[in-house]
């Protein structure tokens, strides 16, 4: 709902206009301008890509549904949030390529232990069943109690998006392929690869490989025109 109701113009204008309408219907100011403060502003806003939103703005106005925007705003979040993604690349990428593919809050504390990070053991169970919860709701893990990956990858159209963000991101298409942002994902890049051809299939991109010389190209030139192309 921020997405959509963002633009260009100051961030202080818009968020007096959402904070009068309480556009998140939230029982108080005060919590709509936390949800802002603590998730909106360093994901969105001043994360590691600037003005993220721009990036996901063009699904949502092209009306995508919500199981191929879903891992785009999944993919944000994690880069903004290094507790996230960090796990993700850590312990889940690591799960995903071994026999064990259920995790929990223990592995989480330990995780939390390894890395020195100096909560109680009350926070860090809060967070710990926080962090699952999170990843569950994006659809990386399912199941209520013992967590689980998914065994659904995120749609073609999704991972094609994310590709042509990372390309219009400075990266070129070896490195497209051999990206750790897909890590996030549990892909390894022969799966990668192997995504990109289904998408060629589809003609959501056009993916050639001759030996180590990889070439990827889009249909489109804009974010808007790439929008409407994995919307279709």
């Amino acid at each position: 709902m921020l997405v959509r109701a963002w633009s260009h113009e100051p961030a202080e204008e818009i968020l007096a206009r959402v904070l009068k309408s309480n556009l998140l219907n939230k029982q108080t100011r005060a919590r709509l301008a936390d949800v802002y403060r603590r998730a909106f502003l360093p994901r969105f806003l001043k994360g590691p890509i600037p003005n993220a939103w721009t990036l996901v703005r063009p699904l949502e106005d092209a009306e995508a549904p919500l199981r191929l925007v879903r891992p785009v705003y999944y993919w944000l979040t994690a880069l903004a949030e290094p507790l996230l993604g960090d796990f993700c690349r850590e312990v889940l990428f690591a799960q995903a390529n071994g026999v064990r593919r259920e995790t929990g809050t223990d592995d989480v504390l330990s995780w939390f232990a390894s890395k020195g990070c100096p909560w109680s053991a009350d926070v860090s169970k809060r967070v710990a069943r926080g962090l699952l919860a999170a990843l569950r709701d994006f659809g990386i893990l399912e199941g209520k109690v013992r967590k689980r990956l998914a065994h659904t990858s995120p749609p073609l159209p999704s991972l094609a998006y994310i590709a042509f963000c990372l390309r219009l991101q400075g990266a070129n298409s070896r490195e497209v392929v051999l990206h750790k942002d897909w890590q996030l994902f549990h892909l390894s890049p022969d799966e990668v690869e192997r995504a990109f051809l289904h998408s060629h299939q589809d003609r959501l991109l056009e993916y050639y490989a001759a030996g180590s010389v990889i070439q990827i190209q889009f249909p489109a030139d804009s974010l808007e025109e790439y929008a409407r192309v994995v919307t279709r």
